[in-house]
């Protein structure tokens, strides 16, 4: 759950058109996720489902509804992971580099710098009729915090699909649906859950 909420935090930088941009200042984007895992000795995939809200300069709430409720967040200021309201673990970007480093690439991100992303992974570029399609593949491939062996994403306006190789032949699939931008700010709940983590 954590490396597929990291992996997402990487890769969607708000509304897409040809090639990525980020979201206008301002906005914030809301959707629904699907996810299904690929993993060795299980016979059919691992799904989860549920909402997220990205908010450019504040962090992202990632809400997993199915099988299991668990909300992420992430801000400049770490991770926080909280189940039924109860908060289950704390991440402060203080003490991990790599939440620094993976914030610093988000941010390059949703400014639309995507030379922030490129500085760990090879990226390339295609058009895919309508839509456009990525491909990651890592720089380094002895980077324990990154055990991917190729990120395949795809899309219209947004983010639609991501497909994340690993080394050992497991693999993830994230599709995002129903997603919207909005000028209205995150709800009470929302601002709570994004506001809390610098405390």
């Amino acid at each position: 759950m954590i490396r597929s909420f990291l992996l997402f935090l990487l890769l969607t930088g708000g509304a897409f058109a040809a090639e990525p941009a980020a979201l206008p200042d301002g906005a914030t984007l809301r959707g629904r996720f699907v996810q299904e895992r690929v993993l060795k000795g299980f016979a059919a995939p691992l799904r989860s489902e549920g909402s997220f809200l990205l908010s450019p300069g504040r962090g992202l709430v990632w809400r997993a509804e199915k099988p299991f409720a668990v909300t992420t967040v992430m801000s400049p200021a770490g991770l926080v992971q909280e189940v039924k309201g109860n908060e289950t673990m704390r991440l402060p970007a203080s003490r991990l580099p790599f939440l620094s480093r993976l914030y610093a690439m988000l941010g390059g991100a949703l400014t639309g710098d995507w030379r922030a992303l490129e500085g760990a992974f090879t990226v390339a570029r295609e058009d895919a009729g309508k839509g456009w399609r990525l491909v990651l593949t890592p720089r380094s491939t002895d980077d324990p915090a990154m055990p991917i062996r190729a990120i395949t994403v795809r899309g219209t306006r947004f983010v639609e699909e991501v497909e994340i190789a690993k080394p050992d032949g497991d693999h993830d699939r994230l599709l995002f649906l129903d997603q919207t931008l909005s000028t209205a700010p995150p709800g009470a709940e929302e601002a709570r859950l994004l506001d809390g983590l610098g405390r």
